[in-house]
């Protein structure tokens, strides 16, 4: 069974730091681009992050640049998500996904996990 759990999300203060985590299972994990996606309270979808099979790309949405960086542990089929002087618009439900096709960056997100809440405040 394909499935990502997150986890590590929780309440900071603005200006501090928290690192998600997402354990993979089901599949070969380093053959897929993954991805970080987020959806603030009463808001849609939006994209913060992706990371190649290997792990020596990321990218970043423009709203997260220079302060969060994506990682992943391909030994431990996991992948994370460092951020750093988080803001309060930072808040959402933060879900970490799976690339559809193998090796290659698709941009179809086939598989997502259930999200982990991070909420950023004073």
């Amino acid at each position: 069974q394909v499935q990502l759990v997150e986890s590590g999300g929780g309440l900071v203060q603005p200006g501090g730091s928290l690192r998600l985590s997402c354990a993979a299972s089901g599949f070969t994990f380093s053959s897929y681009w993954m991805y970080w996606v987020r959806q603030a309270p009463g808001k849609g979808l939006e994209w913060v992050s992706a990371i190649n099979t290997g792990g020596s790309s990321g990218t970043y949405a423009d709203s997260v640049q220079g302060r969060f960086t994506i990682s992943r542990d391909n030994a431990k089929n996991t992948l994370y998500l460092q951020m750093n002087n988080l803001k309060p618009e930072d808040t959402a439900l933060y879900y970490c996904a799976r690339d559809r096709r193998r090796e290659i960056l698709d941009g179809y997100l086939a598989v997502w996990g259930q999200g982990t809440l991070v909420t950023v405040s004073s």
